[in-house]
């Protein structure tokens, strides 16, 4: 038969692409964690859209969700504020890292607390936040480097600001915004005065809740299982 005498088929006849799964996928996932979903329905609409074939096959999975049926995307989440509001951290620090004549580390799986002080003379202060757990949505560092440096690390999905100054310094923040009004947002303030102080975020490093980490492993399971 030729095939560019058949007619085009219809698109729920096209064959699934692994981004279109996955877009099904994180549609059970938000379901599951709204609560329109059972855990046990939630695994096996999974496993059932790892089977799928077509583009019809996958939409069986998400037909009685309410996400199904919104009319293109929604309104974008309005970016984190520059500045937090008065009060929002307490005055005094929840952790103290300092460095004088020497060097401090805060790196892998830490609690960051509300308010983080830094402080480096002619020293030098290492804050990794990219695996940290977060148990606020806002933190404050406070960094202070004379002579010295602070260099500051974050995941790339957090919210990340900067409010501080140089003297005779540099003091360099890369603001970045999270697509996810629910991601900790990092707030840097304070001075470097003849020294430095520096916040970027780490590629690669991502925050992820508990319910994110769970349903990777699910996800990856399943289809170490499929595949086998």
């Amino acid at each position: 038969m030729d095939l560019q005498k058949q007619s085009a088929p219809a698109v729920s006849e096209l064959r699934a692409s692994d981004a279109e799964r996955d877009r099904i996928a994180d549609i059970l996932h938000d379901a599951l964690a709204e609560g329109r979903l059972t855990a046990d329905e939630h695994a096996e609409r999974v496993e059932g859209v790892l089977r799928a074939k077509t583009v019809g096959e996958l939409d069986v999975f998400i037909r009685d969700l309410p996400a199904a049926h919104r009319q293109g995307p929604g309104p974008s989440p309005a970016p984190a504020p520059y500045r937090p509001a008065a009060g929002a951290f307490p005055i005094d620090p929840d952790d103290n890292v300092v460095a004088i004549f020497s060097s401090a580390v805060r790196k892998g799986r830490w609690r960051t607390g509300r308010r983080i002080h830094a402080y480096s003379i002619f020293g030098s202060v290492e804050i990794d936040l990219s695996e940290a757990l977060f148990d606020h949505q806002q933190v404050m560092i406070k960094a202070f480097s004379v002579f010295g440096s602070v260099e500051i690390r974050v995941p790339e999905n957090v919210s990340l600001r900067g409010m501080g100054g140089g003297v005779l310094g540099s003091f360099e923040v890369d603001t970045l915004d999270s697509g996810d009004p629910e991601a900790p947002v990092v707030y840097v303030d304070g001075w470097a005065v003849l020294g430095s102080v520096e916040a970027r975020p780490r590629r690669g490093k991502v925050v992820a809740d508990i319910l994110d980490r769970v349903q990777r492993k699910v996800d990856k399971s399943l289809r170490k299982h499929l595949n086998h």
